[in-house]
């Protein structure tokens, strides 16, 4: 049984090794060479490794914790593996073109960011009974706000009125877990330490979140010429998912780890 568990683990670590390494190779095929004074490119490198470190942290710890929280531990590691293969892909495009990878990056988001926002409801749904409008309060909140920000960045809509639209899917979202069901349940019913981790997440989604619409100012809002303002926006949106998803996850796995060792 527990060589099973290990090999089941092993085999989830092999596939974004081996995401990566296609990836790698694809990349030096290309002919194409990072430089020193692309930082840019340097800070996709560097989380697109980090990302594949904490996929692989996640999926080992799964068997230190009880059964329960298994699923939470799961999910982080699935939100850092999809967002290390979507890296593979905007590291090459921004090294070999010098343009922002939207299209990977909102694919990424449009898969990853609703896993986060179920971190929620499993991380409550694991010391209670959580009603399933939680869930999809907080889905539907995320969708806006994807979705206003990506019909803004693609072209499909004015970047102003995009940027109102996801900024009220975000509104949203706050509101659900600072104020409404999510947090009352997480305020009377969750233990102390899931409490904390709770709080912790929830202003990982204040403070974290808000380097996006930052990024998004700096690149189409601000007025700055277009080329450094595409750097910056990449620079800025790389440092926030190292934020919001390998912190968030670390965040799930302490308190997973400290719950787990109290039995």
């Amino acid at each position: 049984m527990v060589n099973n568990l290990v090999l089941s683990t092993g085999n989830r670590c092999l596939i974004s090794l081996a995401a990566f390494v296609a990836s790698s190779n694809a990349f030096a095929e290309s002919g194409t060479v990072l430089q020193s004074s692309d930082f840019v490119g340097i800070s996709f490198w560097l989380i697109s490794m980090a990302l594949v470190a904490s996929t692989a942290f996640f999926f080992l710890e799964r068997d230190r914790v009880a059964g329960k929280w298994k699923t939470s531990l799961t999910v982080s590691g699935l939100v850092t593996l999809i967002a290390a293969v979507h890296y593979f892909y905007m590291r090459d495009v921004w090294v070999a073109t010098g343009s922002t990878p939207t299209v990977y990056r909102y694919i990424d988001w449009l898969i990853t960011v609703p896993l986060l926002m179920i971190e929620f409801y499993l991380i409550l749904a694991a010391i209670a009974k959580v009603p399933t409008g939680v869930f999809w309060r907080l889905m539907i909140g995320t969708l806006v706000m994807l979705v206003g920000g990506y019909l803004g960045e693609a072209g499909y809509m004015s970047v102003m009125p995009a940027f109102i639209i996801g900024m009220l899917g975000w509104a949203y979202i706050l509101w659900e877990i600072f104020g409404g069901e999510a947090s009352k349940i997480n305020a009377n019913q969750a233990p102390a330490n899931v409490q904390s981790a709770f709080n912790l997440m929830r202003w990982i989604v204040t403070i974290g979140w808000a380097i996006y619409p930052i990024g998004y100012f700096f690149g189409y809002l601000s007025g700055a010429d277009p080329v450094e303002s595409m750097k910056t926006l990449n620079i800025v949106y790389n440092l926030a998912d190292v934020l919001n998803k390998i912190a968030f996850g670390v965040i799930i796995w302490s308190v997973a780890v400290t719950e787990s060792e109290k039995k």
